[in-house]
């Protein structure tokens, strides 16, 4: 099992964040998704009959979650706190659960989505199919999160990359979480 390799989000940082307001995280969400869905056309459109489902992305480490509505007409992705049960209740068709390294990890690239279910350190639940299908766009996209994000920035997006590069190094060994596809720059 790697569950005893991947590092946990630093406990100090999540609860700094779970205490702010989802609504400016929404709203970075909102234009990220939009972003991601215009430099990846095919992402959300190859889903198909499942780019009407709703994932709950749930980052086990962290106080919150992201639930992913992928129609290609209009994707939404937004924060979900937490209750004060350290339950996520929101509807979804589908759970995908695991340590936030996991998780980001295989959007990178960087880690096996069939390594991580099978030594259960990420759970699905619910419609596996459209997880399945998810996943597969993912990967076909080859997304780096650094470099979806910084054209998000505008006119500052070359310095932003240019600092996000030089600080990669550094969160990555904090975080425990790999911030961009392997091969990327650092």
């Amino acid at each position: 099992m790697t569950e005893n390799i991947l590092p946990r989000f630093p406990r100090l940082i999540d609860r700094l964040l779970g205490r702010l307001p989802t609504l400016p995280l929404d709203l970075a969400l909102r234009r990220f998704v939009g972003s991601l869905a215009d430099r990846h056309p095919s992402l959300f459109s190859r889903l198909g009959e499942h780019a009407t489902k709703r994932f709950l992305i749930e980052p086990t480490d962290l106080s919150l979650a992201f639930l992913l509505a992928p129609d290609p007409a209009m994707p939404r992705l937004e924060a979900v706190k937490r209750g004060a049960d350290g339950r996520i209740s929101t509807a979804c068709d589908a759970r995908i659960a695991g340590p936030l390294a996991a998780l980001v990890g295989m959007v990178h690239g960087a880690l096996d989505g069939d390594a991580l279910f099978f030594s259960r350190d990420i759970v699905i639940e619910g419609d596996t199919e459209a997880v399945l299908a998810l996943r597969n766009a993912v990967d076909d996209a080859e997304i780096d999160l650094p470099a979806e994000i910084a054209p998000l920035t505008g006119p500052a997006a070359h310095y932003v990359a240019q600092v996000m590069e030089a600080m990669r190094p550094l969160a990555e060994r904090v975080t425990g979480v790999a911030l961009g596809r392997p091969g990327a720059p650092a």
